[in-house]
């Protein structure tokens, strides 16, 4: 079976030369291929994140929980998974789906299992996204919930079936890139009876040049 591979080149210079609220921007000099000049290399430094695909079983097969979102960049409103940035210092990153489940879903589960891990731009990001299926979903009681803010505040949860929300993806209707990632690789999971699945703390592999995580 084909594998990415970790590999680095030298880098010859590092800067920060910008600072934001959720990610900076980066600038290397990395030698690329050896004997030549180093080349200049701009770049997203990203904390990295996580999503949840939630499926329960609905009349018709099972159904996956999507909720709402403003995307302002894109002047959208999409329909997206449970998601959220890895921005907790120390915290594992199956615990911060379960947290972006409670909070963006109202939703706790008892399985957990890891779907798919993807880079979202690698030519231009460091951000690395993992998602994870949960199963055995169960609605968080009223006094539990999570108080949503900022665009949050206007999110609303949708049950949709599984094969319906393939199909809108195939129709060009559906968009964020971890729901159409993990929505597909739900349905080809499933297709092969969930064998495909990996266990929750499954080895990631990461960029060693995360927001917070730069060793050079």
């Amino acid at each position: 079976m084909i594998s990415d591979r970790r590999e680095s080149k030298p880098v010859v210079s590092h800067e920060r030369v910008w600072e934001g609220a959720v990610f900076d921007m980066d600038e290397d000099r990395v030698i690329v291929v050896d004997g030549e000049e180093p080349v200049v290399r701009h770049y997203v430094a990203h904390t990295g994140a996580v999503a949840v695909v939630a499926l329960r079983d609905g009349e018709d097969g099972p159904e996956v929980a999507l909720v709402d979102q403003y995307r302002h960049p894109v002047q959208a409103t999409l329909w997206e998974i449970p998601a959220g940035l890895l921005d907790v210092k120390g915290e594992e990153p199956l615990d911060a789906a379960k947290r972006e489940l409670w909070e963006e879903a109202d939703l706790v589960a008892d399985e957990w299992n890891v779907l798919v891990d993807y880079f979202t731009s690698p030519g231009g990001s460091t951000e690395g996204l993992r998602i994870f299926l949960a199963r055995g979903v169960k609605e968080v009681p009223e006094g539990e919930r999570y108080v949503r803010d900022d665009e949050e505040a206007l999110m609303s949860l949708r049950w949709v079936p599984l094969d319906e929300a393939v199909a809108a993806i195939h129709a060009g209707k559906m968009h964020n890139p971890s729901a159409v990632v993990g929505i597909l690789a739900t349905a080809s999971a499933r297709a092969k009876n969930w064998e495909p699945l990996r266990e929750a703390d499954a080895p990631w592999l990461k960029s060693p040049f995360n927001r917070d995580e730069r060793g050079i």
